[in-house]
């Protein structure tokens, strides 16, 4: 702290400040994701930007120690091309920024360009678009299921390819359920460990289309395993969701969700442990294994239900135990269409093995018809951001049924 002042601004409670800096991240980088560092000067102008950087350097990351000494000594021998840099880049998202709304309509040529945009950058062989980190990004799949319907070609195969690669790679939590943020290799194999609870409600929601689209009972299953888990492990017990889980327990990131050849052996037998990827040396760090599913071979009940019962010993990562309106919004949205969707049915019960209550939209509520917020210092909830009230219109007629 010599050097700097570290500000943490939590995304959930300041989306308005995560959008500007995103803004500045994607400028400097061409890309974007969370968490996301961003160095400023002293008047707040960012002037370097990237997303995370590793206690120690691994996969081709620098140690975010290296990182903090060289924008130090930038600082320090060339400020005033710093500053000019940082200049640049507050005009670039002030041209961005300042895009005039076109009084054209949506036509279906824009949209055949964003198909064509998605094709280009698509990977044919692990699905997904771009490379390395990959992110799920679910709403990207569901406009090309809709591209899909409109027969557009190759939309449907680019969805189903990402989807069963997910299903199957390290991002997709095989034991609990869910999916974490992204993975930091092209194969989805190797997760960052954090859970996202805006990330499973879109995914949850994603499947269950792609079940109803297809007929394919695994995106069915993996859908409701998904909301098995936010109702598990994500849910208020007043009721609304949390926001996240982190990616580290007991100091290491993967620590909760990663398993030794013997705690496996012992628990499933080798021909299951195999079957989850899992080697005697580890196919990640320290000899541990992250469990995925090279063939595609879904872990049975048994297997994943003793998994669980295993791992709920252990020590858990920290949640955040923040509630969102916007967020809680997409839980109504499943709701809602879970009756459409031909009978999902999540099997998580409440503590004592009572049927899990209604998912409630918005939880405990500041005041009638405002979504909640994160609790402010001292305990009391701040005014709903644009983003909760949007949302929360947006989704009300879907979970109403008007």
């Amino acid at each position: 702290n010599e050097q700097f002042v570290p500000v943490k601004v939590d995304r959930e409670e300041r989306p308005d400040l995560d959008a500007i800096y995103m803004d500045a991240v994607q400028a400097m980088t061409g890309s974007g994701g969370w968490p996301m560092t961003v160095f400023l000067t002293p008047e707040g102008v960012p002037f370097f930007a990237g997303t995370y950087f590793p206690k120690e350097s691994r996969h081709g990351l620098p140690a975010f120690s290296k990182v903090l000494e060289a924008v130090a000594q930038a600082w320090s021998d060339r400020r005033e091309d710093v500053s000019e840099q940082g200049r640049r880049v507050l005009e670039s998202i002030g041209r961005g920024a300042a895009v005039a709304r076109s009084a054209e309509p949506l036509t279906d040529e824009v949209l055949r360009e964003a198909h064509a945009g998605l094709r280009a950058s698509y990977d044919p062989r692990w699905g997904g678009f771009g490379r390395a980190p990959k992110f799920p990004q679910p709403m990207t799949l569901e406009f090309l299921l809709r591209c899909h319907l409109r027969g557009y070609p190759g939309a449907l195969d680019m969805v189903r390819t990402t989807l069963d690669r997910m299903a199957a790679g390290g991002i997709h939590d095989h034991v609990g359920g869910g999916f974490h943020r992204y993975s930091v290799d092209e194969r989805w194999l190797v997760p960052h460990f954090e859970k996202m609870l805006y990330d499973n409600a879109q995914l949850a929601r994603l499947y269950a289309h792609a079940w109803q689209l297809t007929g394919d009972h695994r995106y069915r299953r993996v859908a409701e395993r998904t909301l098995d888990y936010l109702l598990r492990e994500m849910r208020h017990p007043e009721g609304g969701f949390f926001s996240s889980q982190d990616a580290d327990s007991e100091g290491e990131e993967g620590r909760f969700f990663a398993w030794s050849w013997d705690e496996l052996i012992a628990a499933v037998g080798e021909s299951t442990a195999r079957s989850l990827g899992a080697t005697p040396r580890g196919n990640w760090e320290d000899g541990r294994n992250v469990l995925h599913s090279p063939d595609g071979q879904e872990l049975s009940d048994e297997a994943s239900g003793r998994l669980l019962q295993l791992r709920d010993a252990r020590i858990h990562p920290a949640t955040d135990d923040k509630v969102r309106g916007r967020q809680d919004v997409r839980r109504v949205d499943i709701r809602g269409r879970r009756g459409g969707s031909g009978g999902l049915r999540p099997v998580a019960t409440a503590p004592g093995g009572r049927p899990s209550p209604p998912v409630v939209a918005g939880g405990p509520r500041r005041r009638p018809g405002v979504p909640r917020r994160p609790r402010a210092p001292g305990g009391g909830l701040p005014d709903p951001v644009r983003d909760d009230l949007r949302l929360a219109v947006l989704r009300r007629g879907p979970a109403s049924g008007r």
